[in-house]
């Protein structure tokens, strides 16, 4: 007999918004409200970064307290290197009330795939 289990980053990847790497830049170009959350360390977003970023950091001791200051009305589109932390970050998000949260499938990794290391901004330390 197959073991049928489905892994469960999928499973919860299905429970989500999930925006390719072309639709998720479509979105930060056509929505500038939306806030674009980068759930990585702050060194990872130091060196690298979309755009008009900010630094989510999915592993401070503070995330939780962090989150219940954002406007639950908004819309967050989420990223992280190879999305297990936006998967997280979403997840918490809708778990906490927020309806339109979206998360860039792949993560930077898929991110660069696509369009390159050109379509990040750097700070060469």
């Amino acid at each position: 007999m197959e073991n049928c289990s489905v892994n469960r980053w999928q499973l919860l990847k299905t429970q989500l918004n999930n925006l390719s790497p072309e639709d998720f830049k479509k979105a930060i170009e056509t929505h500038p409200d939306a806030i674009l959350l980068d759930c990585r360390t702050p060194d990872e977003y130091a060196y690298s970064r979309i755009g008009r970023a900010i630094n989510f950091n999915y592993l401070s001791h503070n995330f939780v307290e962090e989150m219940e200051k954002l406007d639950p009305t908004g819309t967050f589109l989420v990223y992280c290197r190879s999305e297990r932390r936006s998967l997280r970050t979403c997840t918490l998000l809708r778990n906490g009330g927020f309806q339109n949260v979206y998360n860039l499938d792949g993560g930077l990794i898929k991110w660069l795939d696509t369009f390159g290391e050109d379509c990040l901004d750097r700070n060469i330390l």
